[in-house]
């Protein structure tokens, strides 16, 4: 009997082992910062001196060296803490679901290796693109993450626009997205081997929206340069600003000239299950593809995305048939004939669980108190004289920057990425830090209800206190080089 497989025979040791693995866990949860600080310097030595060639003495030591390497130094997105980046604390029923997931090992890529786990997965699809509003003939299909999400919904706006001109290739395809639109849709350009400028960026309004008229002019400009518009996107909940582009207008703008509209609502998508904030998602019925991160908003682990279609139809543009896997003849639902992977994991339980022991409801709320808590520390720094801070926030983010009265716009630009670095050194307060119209900002990305107010306020003076210390240290090290100065 082979002891290192799960199965009937090391049932007992996979009971004992995952006991284990998630004391372990739970001891960490307890953490008192979000990192520990160490930097790439203090954990590569011991991570190269493992020799992988030759296993550990047994799991007690194999899970001491994981914590050792990994567990206690690794960054706690559960704690209030932590507001950079779009990491949100997870859902526990869906924490749950990932054991089923890893044991059972299922392939959500052909009936016979996935069975109800396929049912499960076109359900959600289902429930989902009717929360967006997209019609009988919607499909869809549960990805690794937003990229992979916008990749496919620009794929098959490609397949679209392909098919309507009668071509087989267009080199003059283009792309309109905001010039804040996420990274996701030039890689995607460049993957699909369109042309370098094929992305054309829309100019935004200072609040971070897509100016429609701006749009209009764009694509007419797309067109009497003998170019095809391939595809709009428009973003629900830009990566900076957490600003939503005017959805419907945008919607009204592709219909007139027949161009497919993608929405990247990674973020925003969260707004789906709000009782009080879906209205900012009107417009998004408008929609061809749709693009939602499930382990953003919706709080689920990663990985956890989705890209849904008005026209079930279209996902044939991603469609092969193999006699060994998916043959045409097949009478059984195959999830890879809409997918562009091919094994893939059950991500989809652990939104199915989360719906039905959380509700969509409460998943709802949650999103809706951390966009409440980014508008009252909003309030907290426009009366704050330390601080600029940048647009009225839409969802949870908050673009702010330490710049007190005597520090000029570009001693600022210096100043804060060194506060933000600095902060990451300690580990007890982890902010983000952006570029915005050529300044620097540090960024709340806001997803956890336990991060307070009163947190917040704590940040602030923490950031303070460290943008304090380090002009102290600049002006010491002024009179230091003034003095040796003189010296000579």
């Amino acid at each position: 009997m082979n002891q290192h497989l799960l199965t009937h025979d090391t049932a007992d040791a996979y009971v004992d082992g995952m006991s284990r693995v998630t004391d372990l866990v739970a001891r960490h949860l307890a953490t008192g910062a979000p990192s520990t600080g160490a930097a790439v310097a203090d954990l590569t030595p011991a991570v190269e001196s493992v020799d992988l060639d030759h296993p550990a003495a047994d799991l007690e030591s194999a899970l001491t060296e994981v914590t050792d390497l990994y567990l206690r130094d690794a960054i706690w997105f559960h704690h209030p803490s932590y507001v950079a980046h779009l990491n949100c604390p997870v859902a526990l029923p869906a924490v749950l679901a990932e054991g089923f997931l890893a044991a059972v090992n299922t392939s959500v890529d052909t009936w016979d290796q996935s069975a109800g786990g396929t049912l499960i997965e076109q359900r959600l699809v289902r429930w989902t693109a009717e929360r967006i509003g997209l019609g009988p003939e919607a499909d869809g299909v549960f990805t690794s993450g937003g990229t992979q999400s916008n990749l496919q919904g620009l794929v098959l706006a490609r397949g679209e626009a392909l098919r309507r001109h009668g071509r087989e290739s267009a080199p003059r395809l283009r792309v309109l997205a905001s010039d804040q639109s996420h990274f996701s849709v030039l890689t995607s350009a460049r993957i699909m081997g369109l042309e370098p400028d094929a992305v054309i960026p829309v100019p935004t309004a200072p609040g971070g929206g897509m100016l429609p008229d701006a749009l209009g002019l764009a694509l007419e400009s797309v067109r009497e340069g003998g170019d095809i518009p391939m595809a709009v996107v428009a973003t629900a909940g830009t990566t900076d600003l957490g600003a939503i582009d005017p959805l419907r207008p945008i919607g009204d703008l592709c219909a007139e000239h027949s161009v497919w509209l993608h929405v990247d609502a990674a973020y925003g998508g969260g707004l789906l299950t709000s009782t009080r904030r879906r209205h900012l998602l009107d417009g998004i019925e408008r929609a061809d593809s749709v693009t939602v991160d499930f382990h953003k908003t919706f709080f689920q682990p990663v990985s956890s995305s989705a890209v849904l279609v008005r026209d079930g139809r279209t996902l044939g543009h991603v469609t092969h048939h193999a006699d060994y896997l998916n043959p045409r003849t097949a009478v059984t639902p195959n999830q890879v004939n809409k997918s562009l992977q091919t094994t893939r994991r059950f991500d989809a339980l652990k939104l199915w669980m989360t719906l039905r022991v959380t509700g969509a409801d409460a998943l709802g709320e949650i999103f809706d108190e951390v966009i409440d808590r980014a508008h009252e520390v909003w309030e907290v720094l426009r009366a704050d004289e330390r601080f600029e801070v940048a647009a009225e926030p839409t969802l949870s983010t908050v673009l702010l920057r330490y710049r007190p009265a005597d520090v000029t716009a570009a001693e600022a630009d210096s100043l804060n990425p060194r506060i933000r670095h600095a902060l990451l050194d300690r580990g007890d307060v982890m902010v983000a830090g952006t570029v915005v119209d050529g300044r620097s900002w540090l960024k709340f990305t806001l997803l956890n209800p336990h991060t307070t107010l009163d947190h917040l306020r704590g940040i602030l003076d923490t950031i303070a206190t460290t943008g304090e210390e380090l002009l102290e240290e600049d002006a010491a090290d002024a009179l230091t080089l003034t003095s040796l100065e003189v010296a000579r």
